[in-house]
Protein backbone atom coordinates (compact mmCIF):
# COMPACT_ATOMS: atom_id res chain seq x y z
CA UNK A 1 0.00 0.00 0.00
CA UNK A 2 3.15 2.81 0.82
CA UNK A 3 3.99 1.48 -2.90
CA UNK A 4 0.95 2.82 -4.13
CA UNK A 5 0.91 6.29 -2.45
CA UNK A 6 4.84 6.75 -3.41
CA UNK A 7 3.55 7.06 -7.34
CA UNK A 8 1.10 9.73 -6.18
CA UNK A 9 4.49 11.48 -4.25
CA UNK A 10 6.06 10.83 -7.39
CA UNK A 11 3.76 12.48 -9.32
CA UNK A 12 2.82 15.65 -7.61
CA UNK A 13 7.17 15.88 -6.63
CA UNK A 14 7.65 15.62 -10.85
CA UNK A 15 4.24 18.18 -11.65
CA UNK A 16 5.50 20.93 -9.40
CA UNK A 17 9.42 20.27 -9.42
CA UNK A 18 9.63 19.57 -5.17
CA UNK A 19 12.99 18.34 -4.93
CA UNK A 20 15.97 19.02 -6.90
CA UNK A 21 19.91 17.08 -6.53
CA UNK A 22 21.39 17.43 -3.59
CA UNK A 23 18.63 18.63 -1.49
CA UNK A 24 18.38 17.95 2.20
CA UNK A 25 14.51 17.93 3.25
CA UNK A 26 13.42 18.35 6.68
CA UNK A 27 10.13 16.51 7.38
CA UNK A 28 7.80 18.24 9.72
CA UNK A 29 7.24 15.31 12.08
CA UNK A 30 3.72 15.92 14.54
CA UNK A 31 4.05 12.70 15.35
CA UNK A 32 0.60 11.92 13.79
CA UNK A 33 -0.20 9.54 11.14
CA UNK A 34 0.20 12.26 7.81
CA UNK A 35 3.63 13.21 9.04
CA UNK A 36 5.03 9.55 10.01
CA UNK A 37 4.06 8.15 6.62
CA UNK A 38 5.13 11.00 5.05
CA UNK A 39 9.00 10.52 7.19
CA UNK A 40 8.27 6.59 5.46
CA UNK A 41 7.09 7.65 2.00
CA UNK A 42 10.10 9.81 1.36
CA UNK A 43 12.71 7.43 3.02
CA UNK A 44 11.08 4.86 0.67
CA UNK A 45 11.95 7.37 -2.22
CA UNK A 46 15.12 7.87 -1.72
CA UNK A 47 16.13 3.94 -2.32
CA UNK A 48 15.50 4.58 -6.56
CA UNK A 49 14.34 8.65 -6.91
CA UNK A 50 16.93 10.09 -10.19
CA UNK A 51 17.15 12.96 -7.74
CA UNK A 52 19.47 11.99 -4.80
CA UNK A 53 18.11 13.78 -1.42
CA UNK A 54 18.81 13.57 2.29
CA UNK A 55 16.77 13.52 5.08
CA UNK A 56 16.26 14.92 8.42
CA UNK A 57 13.25 14.72 10.87
CA UNK A 58 12.45 17.74 12.88
CA UNK A 59 10.08 17.64 15.72
CA UNK A 60 8.61 20.78 16.93
CA UNK A 61 7.85 19.56 21.09
CA UNK A 62 4.80 21.87 22.45
CA UNK A 63 5.53 21.42 25.56
CA UNK A 64 2.78 19.23 27.27
CA UNK A 65 3.82 16.65 29.81
CA UNK A 66 1.84 14.12 27.20
CA UNK A 67 3.38 14.77 24.32
CA UNK A 68 6.00 11.68 24.13
CA UNK A 69 8.81 11.37 21.63
CA UNK A 70 10.34 7.74 22.56
CA UNK A 71 8.77 6.01 19.76
CA UNK A 72 9.53 8.67 17.31
CA UNK A 73 13.05 8.40 18.47
CA UNK A 74 13.18 4.68 17.97
CA UNK A 75 11.45 4.89 14.54
CA UNK A 76 13.81 7.12 12.99
CA UNK A 77 16.65 5.44 14.30
CA UNK A 78 15.63 2.57 12.51
CA UNK A 79 14.98 4.16 9.82
CA UNK A 80 18.79 5.61 9.72
CA UNK A 81 16.98 9.24 9.47
CA UNK A 82 18.67 11.87 11.69
CA UNK A 83 16.08 12.92 14.38
CA UNK A 84 16.21 16.55 16.04
CA UNK A 85 13.58 17.76 18.63
CA UNK A 86 13.33 21.72 19.30
CA UNK A 87 11.02 21.61 23.25
CA UNK A 88 9.05 24.97 23.45
CA UNK A 89 6.66 26.75 25.21
CA UNK A 90 4.01 26.57 22.61
CA UNK A 91 1.04 25.21 25.13
CA UNK A 92 2.06 27.01 28.13
CA UNK A 93 1.86 30.44 25.43
CA UNK A 94 -1.43 29.68 23.62
CA UNK A 95 -3.59 27.62 26.54
CA UNK A 96 -2.23 29.61 29.49
CA UNK A 97 -0.67 32.94 29.25
CA UNK A 98 -3.30 34.14 25.67
CA UNK A 99 -5.97 31.89 26.54
CA UNK A 100 -6.96 32.03 22.95
CA UNK A 101 -10.07 31.05 22.43
CA UNK A 102 -9.35 29.63 18.55
CA UNK A 103 -5.83 28.11 19.90
CA UNK A 104 -5.16 26.21 16.09
CA UNK A 105 -3.79 29.99 14.02
CA UNK A 106 -1.19 31.14 16.48
CA UNK A 107 -0.29 27.55 17.44
CA UNK A 108 0.58 26.71 13.32
CA UNK A 109 2.43 30.40 13.34
CA UNK A 110 4.29 29.02 16.22
CA UNK A 111 4.97 26.05 15.15
CA UNK A 112 5.93 26.88 11.44
CA UNK A 113 8.33 29.74 12.61
CA UNK A 114 10.25 27.21 14.74
CA UNK A 115 10.30 24.68 12.14
CA UNK A 116 11.63 26.92 9.67
CA UNK A 117 14.50 28.86 11.77
CA UNK A 118 14.98 25.39 12.79
CA UNK A 119 15.96 24.14 8.91
CA UNK A 120 17.75 26.89 8.06
CA UNK A 121 19.97 26.10 11.33
CA UNK A 122 20.57 22.22 9.82
CA UNK A 123 20.97 23.49 6.19
CA UNK A 124 18.06 22.17 4.86
CA UNK A 125 16.86 23.22 1.45
CA UNK A 126 13.71 22.14 1.87
CA UNK A 127 10.60 21.40 4.57
CA UNK A 128 8.43 18.74 3.73
CA UNK A 129 5.14 18.84 5.45
CA UNK A 130 2.59 16.06 5.51
CA UNK A 131 -0.90 17.83 3.91
CA UNK A 132 -2.72 15.87 1.92
CA UNK A 133 -6.01 16.32 -0.38
CA UNK A 134 -8.28 16.58 2.50
CA UNK A 135 -6.52 19.02 4.53
CA UNK A 136 -6.72 20.97 0.82
CA UNK A 137 -10.42 21.28 0.48
CA UNK A 138 -10.69 21.76 4.24
CA UNK A 139 -8.24 24.87 3.94
CA UNK A 140 -10.28 26.16 0.91
CA UNK A 141 -13.98 25.97 2.53
CA UNK A 142 -12.17 27.92 5.97
CA UNK A 143 -11.07 30.49 3.64
CA UNK A 144 -14.02 30.91 1.80
CA UNK A 145 -16.49 30.21 4.28
CA UNK A 146 -14.71 31.99 7.43
CA UNK A 147 -13.33 34.75 5.68
CA UNK A 148 -14.53 35.18 2.29
CA UNK A 149 -11.82 34.64 0.47
CA UNK A 150 -10.71 32.32 -1.93
CA UNK A 151 -7.42 30.99 -1.22
CA UNK A 152 -5.63 27.79 0.36
CA UNK A 153 -2.49 26.63 0.47
CA UNK A 154 0.31 25.85 -2.36
CA UNK A 155 2.14 22.65 -3.52
CA UNK A 156 5.33 24.51 -3.45
CA UNK A 157 5.94 28.07 -1.47
CA UNK A 158 9.19 29.63 -1.08
CA UNK A 159 9.97 31.32 1.64
CA UNK A 160 12.12 34.24 0.58
CA UNK A 161 13.03 35.71 4.22
CA UNK A 162 14.12 32.12 4.77
CA UNK A 163 15.43 30.99 1.68
CA UNK A 164 13.66 27.63 2.17
CA UNK A 165 11.26 26.06 0.58
CA UNK A 166 8.27 24.08 1.35
CA UNK A 167 7.07 20.90 -0.58
CA UNK A 168 3.52 18.98 0.38
CA UNK A 169 4.31 15.87 -1.45
CA UNK A 170 1.20 14.37 -0.25
CA UNK A 171 -1.37 16.87 -2.79
CA UNK A 172 -2.71 14.09 -4.36
CA UNK A 173 -2.87 11.66 -1.51
CA UNK A 174 -6.55 11.09 0.49
CA UNK A 175 -6.42 10.91 3.93
CA UNK A 176 -8.06 7.68 4.03
CA UNK A 177 -5.29 6.78 2.41
CA UNK A 178 -3.05 7.37 5.36
CA UNK A 179 -5.14 6.36 7.55
CA UNK A 180 -4.73 2.85 6.25
CA UNK A 181 -0.83 2.98 5.07
CA UNK A 182 -0.64 3.60 9.14
CA UNK A 183 -2.82 1.31 10.59
CA UNK A 184 -1.27 -1.85 8.32
CA UNK A 185 2.31 -1.17 9.12
CA UNK A 186 1.38 -0.39 12.88
CA UNK A 187 3.45 2.91 12.44
CA UNK A 188 3.35 4.74 15.92
CA UNK A 189 1.18 7.57 15.44
CA UNK A 190 1.05 9.58 18.69
CA UNK A 191 -2.34 9.92 20.41
CA UNK A 192 -4.07 13.30 20.68
CA UNK A 193 -2.20 15.47 22.47
CA UNK A 194 -4.06 18.84 22.36
CA UNK A 195 -7.06 20.05 23.87
CA UNK A 196 -8.42 21.76 21.22
CA UNK A 197 -8.61 18.45 19.26
CA UNK A 198 -12.47 17.46 18.30
CA UNK A 199 -13.52 20.94 18.73
CA UNK A 200 -11.77 23.35 15.62
CA UNK A 201 -12.50 25.00 13.04
CA UNK A 202 -10.83 22.12 10.44
CA UNK A 203 -12.88 19.24 12.47
CA UNK A 204 -15.84 21.33 11.79
CA UNK A 205 -14.86 21.57 7.74
CA UNK A 206 -14.52 17.66 7.72
CA UNK A 207 -17.80 16.83 9.10
CA UNK A 208 -19.44 19.78 6.62
CA UNK A 209 -17.50 17.72 3.75
CA UNK A 210 -18.98 14.38 4.95
CA UNK A 211 -22.18 15.90 5.29
CA UNK A 212 -22.47 17.52 2.23
CA UNK A 213 -21.15 14.39 0.23
CA UNK A 214 -24.27 12.89 1.30
CA UNK A 215 -26.26 14.81 -1.31
CA UNK A 216 -23.76 15.63 -3.54
CA UNK A 217 -21.72 12.33 -3.80
CA UNK A 218 -19.09 14.01 -6.17
CA UNK A 219 -18.38 17.37 -3.62
CA UNK A 220 -14.27 16.40 -3.24
CA UNK A 221 -14.02 16.22 -6.80
CA UNK A 222 -15.74 19.72 -7.27
CA UNK A 223 -14.18 21.02 -4.69
CA UNK A 224 -10.79 20.15 -5.96
CA UNK A 225 -11.43 20.66 -9.91
CA UNK A 226 -12.37 23.97 -8.67
CA UNK A 227 -9.21 25.02 -6.84
CA UNK A 228 -7.42 23.40 -9.82
CA UNK A 229 -9.31 26.02 -11.78
CA UNK A 230 -8.94 28.69 -10.15
CA UNK A 231 -6.23 31.45 -10.02
CA UNK A 232 -5.17 30.32 -6.66
CA UNK A 233 -1.09 30.99 -6.39
CA UNK A 234 0.98 27.84 -7.44
CA UNK A 235 -2.22 26.30 -8.62
CA UNK A 236 -3.27 27.13 -12.00
CA UNK A 237 -0.52 25.40 -14.16
CA UNK A 238 -1.14 23.58 -17.42
CA UNK A 239 1.35 20.84 -16.34
CA UNK A 240 -1.12 20.24 -13.87
CA UNK A 241 -2.88 16.62 -14.79
CA UNK A 242 -6.54 15.21 -14.05
CA UNK A 243 -4.91 13.47 -11.54
CA UNK A 244 -7.00 15.41 -8.86
CA UNK A 245 -10.21 14.70 -10.27
CA UNK A 246 -9.31 10.95 -11.51
CA UNK A 247 -8.34 10.13 -8.14
CA UNK A 248 -11.45 11.44 -5.90
CA UNK A 249 -13.88 10.14 -8.43
CA UNK A 250 -12.96 6.83 -7.15
CA UNK A 251 -13.61 7.43 -3.73
CA UNK A 252 -16.63 9.79 -4.54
Amino acid sequence: MLQEIIGKVIRAIEDFDMIEDGDKIAVGLSGGKDSITLLHALHNLQRFYKKKFTLVAITIHPGSDIFKTDELEKMCKDLGVEYIIYKSNITDVVFNIRKEKNPCSLCANMRRGMLNSLAVEHGCTKIALGHHADDLMETFLMSLLLNGKIHTFAPVTHLSRSDVTTIRPFIYVDEKEIRTIAKKNNFPVMGKCCPADGYTKRDYMTELIKTLKKDIPRVRSHILGAIKRSDIQGWNKEKLTEIIDNNLDNND
